[in-house]
């Protein structure tokens, strides 16, 4: 595991696109340049000097409650296939906390509410993650009782988990 290297961009984008997900190189590369601005770290983990996956810690989020708190927000953690149930996900995200944990006594992450999502759902439960109590968000938004909205990517439900002592 070490931090995404610009060189990194095309095999990612390239392991992405031979399990059908489009996860263009450009990508990888606005993440390099947030990285190398300071707005972002970015892991990645190699199997076999094979990518497995990476990670992100966005420093300052996009989620206003974190945004204000100045909670960072572990984001967009993706596995191949291929590598899952072998402790990757694990380690990123043990390295993810340790790197939040540098800044910030919390750390968040959005988790989509659909069941392409449910792995990631029960290991936030299971590695100390509670909602947030601030509800649904959708495109953004907090999604008020009666309110209508589309069960896509965009529909998130927030965790925070309390680091070290």
């Amino acid at each position: 595991m070490r931090p995404l290297r610009e060189g990194d961009a095309e095999e990612i984008a390239a392991a992405f696109a031979g399990i059908g997900w489009e996860k263009p190189a450009s990508q990888y590369l606005r993440c390099f340049s947030e990285q190398e601005r300071g707005e972002r770290d970015v892991l990645v983990a190699f199997v076999d000097d094979g990518f497995a996956g990476y990670v992100t810690i966005v420093r300052r989020s996009g989620y206003p409650s974190f945004h204000s708190e100045g909670v960072p927000e572990i984001k967009d953690l993706n596995v191949l296939p291929k590598f899952r149930r072998r402790g990757v996900a694990t380690r990123l995200m043990d390295e993810a906390e340790s790197l939040a944990a540098r800044r910030s006594s919390v750390v968040g992450v959005g988790v989509g509410m659909t069941a392409d999502y449910g792995a990631a759902q029960r290991m936030y439960v299971e590695r100390g993650y509670v909602p947030d109590g601030r509800g649904l968000m959708w495109n953004g938004n907090s999604v008020d009782y009666g309110e209508k909205v589309g069960v896509d990517d965009d529909l998130v439900l927030f965790f925070t988990k309390s680091l070290g002592a």
